[in-house]
């Protein structure tokens, strides 16, 4: 991952960049179950180089790191004016990497490098100036995880890129979170959905298969024949005080205020 334009800032914003940027990854990671502890770490200013274990979470890096990673710069750029913005690129790769005296080494390292500096990050950046954060992940990773079904993204979420620099010549896939390109709808539909841990497992608890969805409007019901009434009935309303992310799909909310 990496900051844009952290060379045009002075010396005091390019300190808090380097002060802020690691703590924004942590919170980020702790939402998303992941423990950046266990991550070997390789920091230079604006960038970071993070190699960690394939341990079956990837889907949860993927999908839950980036939302909330998306999540955590929207509320840090809302209390700054927009030349103290902080906007990453990240890139998501998989390989073989060897830890060398002096970092990385590996032919993984170097596609990850490569992919960072992809023309398509920064004119994604430019194409779409209110978003925090653009995404690329290498087409191993994305046939294995978003194409696998083992997050909540779909594949319409993401445009096919050629990526070219240097010797590098590859596809990869492109990802602005929150925001649509094209007849691409809004990524991040379903917040949640990949607490799946090991990419091989269902979610815990609530198979999408058998969850049934709500009745069209104004038609039978699945027992019954029974319509859908708008009808507001106050006696029929369930009140559930809740503390933590919810996955609440299908649900329907009222809000009151404290004065009843």
């Amino acid at each position: 991952m990496d900051a844009q334009a952290y060379g045009g800032n002075n010396d005091r914003r390019q300190s808090e960049i380097q002060h802020d940027l690691p703590r924004l990854l942590d919170r980020a990671a702790r939402s998303a179950g992941l423990d950046r502890a266990r991550w070997q770490i390789q920091r230079k200013g604006d960038e970071q180089l993070a190699v960690r274990p394939l341990d079956g979470a990837e889907p949860r890096l993927v999908d839950d790191y980036v939302r909330h990673l998306a999540a955590e710069l929207r509320e840090y750029n809302a209390q700054r004016v927009p030349e103290a913005r902080m906007r990453l690129r990240l890139v998501i790769h998989q390989g073989l990497v060897e830890l060398a005296d002096n970092g990385f080494a590996g032919s993984a390292v170097v596609a990850t490098a490569r992919l960072l500096n992809a023309p398509a990050l920064y004119d994604a950046l430019a194409a779409h100036p209110g978003a925090d954060l653009v995404l690329l992940l290498s087409d191993d990773v994305f046939r294995s995880v978003v194409e696998g079904g083992h997050t909540s993204l779909r594949t319409e979420d993401f445009t096919r890129v050629t990526v070219q620099v240097k010797e590098y010549r590859a596809v990869a896939w492109l990802l602005v979170p929150g925001t649509s390109s094209g007849e691409r709808t809004t990524a991040f539909h379903e917040p949640g959905a990949a607490e799946r841990g090991k990419p091989t497992a269902p979610a815990p608890g609530e198979p999408a298969a058998d969850r049934s969805g709500p009745a069209a409007a104004g038609g039978a019901g699945a027992a019954g024949g029974a319509a859908i009434s708008n009808e507001y009935r106050a006696d029929k309303i369930n009140v559930t005080n809740v503390a933590g992310p919810v996955d609440a799909r299908g649900a329907v909310f009222g809000f009151g205020g404290g004065g009843g």
